[in-house]
Protein backbone atom coordinates (compact mmCIF):
# COMPACT_ATOMS: atom_id res chain seq x y z
CA UNK A 1 0.00 0.00 0.00
CA UNK A 2 1.56 3.45 -0.79
CA UNK A 3 1.51 4.97 2.04
CA UNK A 4 0.15 8.46 0.21
CA UNK A 5 -2.52 6.43 -1.78
CA UNK A 6 -4.89 4.21 0.79
CA UNK A 7 -6.45 1.14 0.08
CA UNK A 8 -9.94 0.56 -0.54
CA UNK A 9 -11.79 0.60 2.95
CA UNK A 10 -12.64 -3.18 2.82
CA UNK A 11 -8.79 -3.91 2.03
CA UNK A 12 -7.70 -1.15 5.29
CA UNK A 13 -10.38 -3.25 7.50
CA UNK A 14 -8.58 -6.54 6.27
CA UNK A 15 -5.13 -4.99 7.53
CA UNK A 16 -6.70 -3.58 10.65
CA UNK A 17 -8.26 -6.75 11.84
CA UNK A 18 -5.01 -8.73 11.37
CA UNK A 19 -3.23 -7.57 13.67
CA UNK A 20 -2.91 -5.30 17.02
CA UNK A 21 -3.73 -1.90 17.03
CA UNK A 22 -3.40 1.50 18.95
CA UNK A 23 -3.56 4.87 19.84
CA UNK A 24 -0.46 6.83 19.72
CA UNK A 25 -0.32 9.81 22.56
CA UNK A 26 -0.06 13.35 21.86
CA UNK A 27 3.09 14.73 22.85
CA UNK A 28 2.88 18.19 24.26
CA UNK A 29 5.02 20.79 25.38
CA UNK A 30 5.47 21.95 29.09
CA UNK A 31 2.61 24.88 27.51
CA UNK A 32 0.46 22.28 26.42
CA UNK A 33 1.28 23.17 22.58
CA UNK A 34 2.06 20.37 19.99
CA UNK A 35 5.30 18.81 19.94
CA UNK A 36 4.87 17.51 16.20
CA UNK A 37 9.08 16.85 16.48
CA UNK A 38 8.63 14.37 19.51
CA UNK A 39 5.71 13.21 18.28
CA UNK A 40 7.12 11.84 14.95
CA UNK A 41 9.89 10.48 16.70
CA UNK A 42 7.25 8.73 18.64
CA UNK A 43 5.50 7.10 15.65
CA UNK A 44 8.78 6.20 13.94
CA UNK A 45 9.59 4.13 16.88
CA UNK A 46 6.17 2.42 17.36
CA UNK A 47 6.48 2.13 13.29
CA UNK A 48 9.47 -0.51 14.00
CA UNK A 49 6.95 -2.89 15.15
CA UNK A 50 4.65 -5.47 13.62
CA UNK A 51 1.47 -3.26 14.21
CA UNK A 52 -1.29 -3.40 12.28
CA UNK A 53 -2.81 0.19 12.03
CA UNK A 54 -1.91 3.41 14.40
CA UNK A 55 -5.33 5.46 15.53
CA UNK A 56 -3.81 9.34 14.92
CA UNK A 57 -4.95 12.01 17.69
CA UNK A 58 -7.51 8.73 19.27
CA UNK A 59 -8.73 8.71 22.45
CA UNK A 60 -4.90 8.07 24.24
CA UNK A 61 -4.01 11.10 21.94
CA UNK A 62 -6.89 13.69 23.65
CA UNK A 63 -8.46 13.91 20.35
CA UNK A 64 -10.92 15.95 23.02
CA UNK A 65 -8.69 18.42 23.60
CA UNK A 66 -7.21 19.29 20.46
CA UNK A 67 -8.09 21.72 17.97
CA UNK A 68 -9.90 20.45 14.32
CA UNK A 69 -6.17 22.30 13.15
CA UNK A 70 -4.11 20.46 15.46
CA UNK A 71 -5.23 17.23 14.75
CA UNK A 72 -4.78 17.35 10.86
CA UNK A 73 -1.49 18.24 11.96
CA UNK A 74 -1.09 15.44 14.23
CA UNK A 75 -2.45 13.27 11.44
CA UNK A 76 -0.13 14.54 8.67
CA UNK A 77 2.81 13.97 11.04
CA UNK A 78 1.46 10.49 11.69
CA UNK A 79 0.93 9.62 7.83
CA UNK A 80 4.41 11.09 6.62
CA UNK A 81 6.29 8.70 9.53
CA UNK A 82 4.14 5.51 9.90
CA UNK A 83 6.08 3.01 7.51
CA UNK A 84 4.65 2.24 4.00
CA UNK A 85 1.80 -0.64 4.78
CA UNK A 86 0.71 0.50 8.26
CA UNK A 87 -2.85 2.19 8.18
CA UNK A 88 -2.90 5.58 9.83
CA UNK A 89 -6.57 6.26 11.14
CA UNK A 90 -8.06 9.44 11.54
CA UNK A 91 -10.34 10.93 13.93
CA UNK A 92 -13.90 12.37 13.52
CA UNK A 93 -16.41 13.10 16.25
CA UNK A 94 -18.03 15.87 18.05
CA UNK A 95 -21.10 17.79 16.09
CA UNK A 96 -21.77 16.05 12.40
CA UNK A 97 -20.52 19.16 10.70
CA UNK A 98 -16.94 18.94 12.61
CA UNK A 99 -16.99 15.12 12.01
CA UNK A 100 -17.60 15.44 8.35
CA UNK A 101 -14.84 18.73 7.91
CA UNK A 102 -12.39 16.26 10.18
CA UNK A 103 -13.35 13.23 8.29
CA UNK A 104 -12.92 15.53 4.52
CA UNK A 105 -9.63 16.85 5.94
CA UNK A 106 -8.09 13.19 7.08
CA UNK A 107 -8.50 12.24 3.28
CA UNK A 108 -6.22 15.28 2.33
CA UNK A 109 -4.05 14.29 4.73
CA UNK A 110 -3.35 10.88 3.19
CA UNK A 111 -5.21 9.09 6.42
CA UNK A 112 -6.15 5.51 5.21
CA UNK A 113 -9.57 5.66 7.31
CA UNK A 114 -11.90 6.96 9.77
CA UNK A 115 -12.70 6.17 13.66
CA UNK A 116 -16.13 8.10 14.04
CA UNK A 117 -15.97 8.99 17.74
CA UNK A 118 -19.40 9.25 19.61
CA UNK A 119 -21.63 12.76 18.79
CA UNK A 120 -20.28 15.67 21.70
CA UNK A 121 -22.52 15.72 25.03
CA UNK A 122 -26.11 15.11 23.78
CA UNK A 123 -28.12 11.98 24.03
CA UNK A 124 -29.77 10.56 20.68
CA UNK A 125 -31.87 8.35 19.28
CA UNK A 126 -30.61 5.32 16.88
CA UNK A 127 -32.40 7.42 13.77
CA UNK A 128 -29.87 10.18 14.54
CA UNK A 129 -27.11 8.24 15.36
CA UNK A 130 -27.45 6.39 11.90
CA UNK A 131 -27.73 10.14 10.38
CA UNK A 132 -24.52 10.80 11.98
CA UNK A 133 -22.76 8.06 10.53
CA UNK A 134 -24.19 8.56 6.94
CA UNK A 135 -23.11 11.78 6.65
CA UNK A 136 -19.91 11.02 7.33
CA UNK A 137 -19.51 8.39 5.33
CA UNK A 138 -21.18 10.58 2.79
CA UNK A 139 -18.12 13.02 2.87
CA UNK A 140 -14.94 10.73 2.07
CA UNK A 141 -14.39 7.62 0.26
CA UNK A 142 -12.20 6.69 3.28
CA UNK A 143 -13.37 3.51 5.13
CA UNK A 144 -15.16 4.55 8.05
CA UNK A 145 -14.90 2.35 12.08
CA UNK A 146 -18.02 3.63 14.16
CA UNK A 147 -16.65 4.30 18.21
CA UNK A 148 -20.09 2.26 20.02
CA UNK A 149 -19.61 3.49 23.35
CA UNK A 150 -20.81 6.19 26.40
CA UNK A 151 -23.69 8.25 24.31
CA UNK A 152 -23.41 6.51 21.30
CA UNK A 153 -24.48 2.92 21.61
CA UNK A 154 -25.51 1.62 18.46
CA UNK A 155 -27.55 -1.26 18.50
CA UNK A 156 -27.16 -4.17 15.65
CA UNK A 157 -30.20 -3.49 13.83
CA UNK A 158 -28.72 0.20 13.36
CA UNK A 159 -25.27 -1.59 12.74
CA UNK A 160 -26.87 -3.49 9.55
CA UNK A 161 -29.11 -0.57 8.46
CA UNK A 162 -25.27 1.04 8.20
CA UNK A 163 -23.59 -1.67 6.65
CA UNK A 164 -26.60 -1.86 3.92
CA UNK A 165 -26.54 1.80 2.79
CA UNK A 166 -22.89 2.73 3.44
CA UNK A 167 -20.07 0.95 1.03
CA UNK A 168 -17.59 2.49 2.95
CA UNK A 169 -18.91 1.69 6.60
CA UNK A 170 -16.16 -1.38 7.54
CA UNK A 171 -15.84 -1.37 10.78
CA UNK A 172 -17.56 -1.64 14.93
CA UNK A 173 -15.09 -0.67 17.32
CA UNK A 174 -17.16 -1.61 20.86
CA UNK A 175 -16.41 0.12 24.11
CA UNK A 176 -19.37 -0.75 25.54
CA UNK A 177 -19.01 -4.33 26.67
CA UNK A 178 -22.27 -5.90 26.35
CA UNK A 179 -21.81 -9.41 25.78
CA UNK A 180 -25.31 -9.43 23.75
CA UNK A 181 -24.88 -6.69 22.29
CA UNK A 182 -21.83 -7.97 20.80
CA UNK A 183 -23.16 -11.37 19.87
CA UNK A 184 -26.38 -9.78 17.94
CA UNK A 185 -24.21 -7.49 16.02
CA UNK A 186 -21.53 -9.95 15.30
CA UNK A 187 -24.12 -12.67 14.48
CA UNK A 188 -25.94 -10.08 12.07
CA UNK A 189 -23.17 -8.90 10.18
CA UNK A 190 -20.40 -11.63 10.23
CA UNK A 191 -17.22 -10.74 7.90
CA UNK A 192 -19.15 -7.27 6.45
CA UNK A 193 -16.90 -5.92 9.58
CA UNK A 194 -13.67 -5.79 10.92
CA UNK A 195 -14.62 -6.09 14.59
CA UNK A 196 -12.16 -4.02 17.08
CA UNK A 197 -12.26 -4.17 21.20
CA UNK A 198 -12.29 -0.51 22.45
CA UNK A 199 -12.66 -1.21 26.07
CA UNK A 200 -10.31 0.17 29.05
CA UNK A 201 -7.95 -1.29 29.39
CA UNK A 202 -8.47 -3.53 26.07
CA UNK A 203 -6.05 -6.57 27.19
CA UNK A 204 -8.40 -7.00 30.11
CA UNK A 205 -11.31 -8.13 27.59
CA UNK A 206 -9.12 -9.32 24.68
CA UNK A 207 -9.74 -13.34 24.98
CA UNK A 208 -13.10 -13.43 25.65
CA UNK A 209 -14.27 -10.89 23.05
CA UNK A 210 -11.71 -13.06 20.64
CA UNK A 211 -14.93 -15.88 21.03
CA UNK A 212 -17.41 -13.51 19.61
CA UNK A 213 -15.64 -12.58 16.66
CA UNK A 214 -13.36 -9.92 17.77
CA UNK A 215 -9.56 -9.90 16.36
CA UNK A 216 -8.25 -7.27 17.43
CA UNK A 217 -8.16 -4.52 19.78
CA UNK A 218 -6.05 -0.99 20.46
CA UNK A 219 -3.52 -1.07 22.63
CA UNK A 220 -2.87 2.16 24.87
CA UNK A 221 -0.29 -0.33 26.75
CA UNK A 222 1.63 -0.33 23.40
CA UNK A 223 2.85 3.44 23.05
CA UNK A 224 4.94 2.32 26.03
CA UNK A 225 5.50 -1.54 26.65
CA UNK A 226 5.07 -2.65 22.61
CA UNK A 227 7.02 -5.89 23.59
CA UNK A 228 4.45 -7.08 26.03
CA UNK A 229 1.46 -5.46 24.01
CA UNK A 230 2.37 -7.32 21.07
CA UNK A 231 3.67 -10.69 23.27
CA UNK A 232 0.01 -10.61 24.82
CA UNK A 233 -1.78 -10.29 21.52
CA UNK A 234 0.32 -13.06 20.15
CA UNK A 235 -1.13 -15.15 23.46
CA UNK A 236 -4.88 -14.25 23.27
CA UNK A 237 -4.68 -14.82 19.23
CA UNK A 238 -3.37 -18.23 19.77
CA UNK A 239 -5.73 -19.12 22.69
CA UNK A 240 -2.62 -19.19 24.70
CA UNK A 241 -4.63 -19.25 28.25
CA UNK A 242 -1.87 -19.66 30.52
CA UNK A 243 0.06 -16.85 28.72
CA UNK A 244 -2.68 -14.68 28.91
CA UNK A 245 -3.29 -15.29 32.63
CA UNK A 246 0.03 -14.52 33.49
CA UNK A 247 -0.02 -11.38 31.69
CA UNK A 248 -2.98 -10.13 33.04
CA UNK A 249 -1.76 -11.30 36.67
CA UNK A 250 1.76 -9.54 36.35
CA UNK A 251 0.94 -6.57 34.78
CA UNK A 252 -2.45 -5.79 33.31
CA UNK A 253 -4.63 -6.27 36.94
CA UNK A 254 -2.29 -4.79 38.92
CA UNK A 255 -2.11 -1.78 36.14
CA UNK A 256 -5.94 -1.51 36.00
CA UNK A 257 -6.15 -1.30 39.62
CA UNK A 258 -3.44 1.72 39.46
CA UNK A 259 -5.24 3.28 36.54
CA UNK A 260 -8.94 3.22 38.39
CA UNK A 261 -7.86 5.44 41.23
CA UNK A 262 -9.07 8.73 39.46
CA UNK A 263 -11.20 9.51 36.15
CA UNK A 264 -9.17 9.94 33.58
CA UNK A 265 -6.35 8.34 34.19
CA UNK A 266 -6.98 5.82 31.27
CA UNK A 267 -5.42 8.36 29.25
CA UNK A 268 -3.10 9.64 31.49
CA UNK A 269 -1.36 6.59 32.73
CA UNK A 270 -0.18 6.16 28.90
CA UNK A 271 2.07 9.48 29.61
CA UNK A 272 2.92 8.28 32.60
CA UNK A 273 4.21 4.80 31.21
CA UNK A 274 6.14 6.59 28.55
CA UNK A 275 7.78 8.89 30.83
CA UNK A 276 8.73 6.02 33.55
CA UNK A 277 10.22 4.38 30.19
CA UNK A 278 12.49 7.09 29.03
CA UNK A 279 10.41 8.56 26.02
CA UNK A 280 8.79 11.42 27.94
CA UNK A 281 5.65 12.74 26.10
CA UNK A 282 4.63 15.87 27.74
CA UNK A 283 2.02 16.50 30.69
CA UNK A 284 -1.92 15.35 29.14
CA UNK A 285 -4.27 18.67 29.04
CA UNK A 286 -7.01 19.73 31.24
CA UNK A 287 -9.67 18.44 32.04
CA UNK A 288 -7.22 15.63 32.04
CA UNK A 289 -4.85 15.46 35.48
CA UNK A 290 -1.43 13.51 35.12
CA UNK A 291 -0.42 10.75 37.84
CA UNK A 292 1.24 12.37 41.30
CA UNK A 293 4.83 11.27 42.07
CA UNK A 294 4.26 8.74 44.00
CA UNK A 295 1.77 6.78 41.51
CA UNK A 296 4.46 7.23 38.86
CA UNK A 297 6.78 5.55 41.20
CA UNK A 298 4.38 2.57 41.41
CA UNK A 299 4.23 2.47 37.57
CA UNK A 300 7.73 2.55 37.58
CA UNK A 301 8.15 -0.56 39.27
CA UNK A 302 4.99 -2.80 37.39
CA UNK A 303 7.02 -1.62 33.88
CA UNK A 304 10.20 -3.02 35.39
CA UNK A 305 8.73 -6.16 36.42
CA UNK A 306 6.99 -6.08 32.92
CA UNK A 307 10.26 -6.20 31.14
CA UNK A 308 10.38 -2.36 30.55
CA UNK A 309 13.25 -0.46 30.64
CA UNK A 310 14.86 3.18 30.02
Amino acid sequence: MDQHSPAEPAETARQLGAGLLSFPVTHLTEDLSFDETAYRRHIARLGRFPVAGLFAAGGTGEFFSLTVDEIDRVVRAAVAEAPAGTPVIAPAGLGTATAVELARRAEAAGAHGILLFPPYLTETSQEGLAAHVRAVCAATRLGVIVYSRANAVYQDTTVAELAATCPNFVGFKDGVGDIELMTRVHARLGDRLTYVGGLPTAEMFALPYLEMGVTTYSSAIFNFLPEFALDFYDAVRSRDRERVHRGLNEFVIPYCDLRSRKAGYAVSIIKAGLKVTGHPAGPVRPPLTDLDETELAELAELVKKAGGTQ
